[in-house]
């Protein structure tokens, strides 16, 4: 046993609901393991999935606090690491409800439990992120990614795997049909959206990607790959109406880049996004055919320290970086 919670007394409202398992795949222990242990009920648990007990956060077994278990995924085959790591955290927890989350944002204090309430007042029920770019890619990239995957999330009801709630009775077709197309996929959160209702709370958080020009160019990637296997009419959709808006700025630049810089103003006020990356929608718009061209001719993709060849939503070969 590890020390001891700080955040571990029981409340009428911790006894009153189901115990929760909490997947949180990373290979080292951050800020988010701390901050999501000392939100743990008594009867709760916290996963730490990595892969092998090569990886960092391996080294704590034994010694972390009160309810948090390391879990060693072994490594993916046919599929993604994330995937894989979520599959194994699944057959590993001890209770039918689950929340999934990551480690690349803010857990504010109240985090699990209002998720938790989020699912007795509507069920299964996913967060909003907010992509930050942290290099000028990235924070090219910031409009794109507020309308396509913020907006989205929103109003599609998508779940996002960064902050979503559900139990083992949601699957439409069972756990069993669930965790057979994980281990054979890429996109754990594209998997659970074709498996579970979700609904969307109105909260969001926001999630710093990026980091080097490589790194959200592989990002883009993988964002576009999952669309187009997921959803494959949604994708088609996306680029006709890239390439058309990009043609309005090229020959109505005055237009075109106000009408991309309006929509963009307004999805961030929707979501009380305070950033000025808003007036970068004209250039992006502009470019971002060339990137979605780019992204559709590129074969394989690097997340995560590897490289996947996705040929088919579930054809996946990993392969050495």
């Amino acid at each position: 046993m590890g020390p001891p919670r700080e955040a571990g007394d029981v409340t009428s409202t911790d006894q009153d609901r189901p115990p929760t398992s909490v997947l949180l795949p990373t290979v080292r222990w951050t800020d988010a393991c701390d901050e999501v242990a000392g939100q743990l009920g008594e009867r709760d648990e916290l996963l730490v999935i990595c892969d092998t007990g090569g990886d960092p956060v391996a080294e704590r077994r034994g010694t972390t606090p009160d309810g948090v278990r390391i879990v060693l995924a072994g490594e993916p085959e046919g599929c993604s690491g994330k995937a894989n790591a979520i599959a194994a955290g699944m057959g590993a927890a001890d209770h039918d409800r689950i929340v999934w989350t990551d480690d690349d944002f803010a857990h504010p204090d109240g985090w699990l439990a209002t998720l938790n309430a989020d699912y007795e007042r509507q069920g299964p029920t996913t967060e909003i992120p907010v992509f930050v770019g942290r290099d000028p890619l990235a924070r090219l990239f910031e409009p794109a990614y507020a309308l396509g995957g913020t907006a989205a999330v929103s109003a599609g009801e998508i779940a996002w795997g960064g902050a979503v709630v559900f139990e083992r009775d949601d699957f439409r077709h069972g756990e069993d049909a669930f965790l057979a197309d994980l281990r054979r996929t890429v996109s754990d959160d594209g998997t659970l959206t074709e498996h579970v209702d979700v609904t969307a709370a109105d909260r969001t958080r926001t999630v710093p990607c990026g980091g080097s020009l490589r790194g959200s160019l592989e990002r883009f990637v993988r964002f576009l790959h999952i669309v187009r296997f997921h959803a494959p009419r949604a994708a088609a959709f996306d680029v006709a109406f890239a390439v058309a808006f990009a043609a309005l700025c090229l020959f109505a630049p005055v237009v075109g880049v106000a009408l991309a810089t309006a929509v963009s103003a307004a999805v961030y006020a929707r979501f009380g996004v305070r950033r000025a990356t808003f007036l970068l929608a004209g250039p992006a718009v502009i470019v971002l055919p060339l990137f979605l061209a780019y992204a559709l001719a590129r074969r394989t993709f690097v997340w995560g320290g590897r490289r996947y060849r996705w040929r088919s939503l579930f054809d996946v070969e990993v392969l050495p970086v």
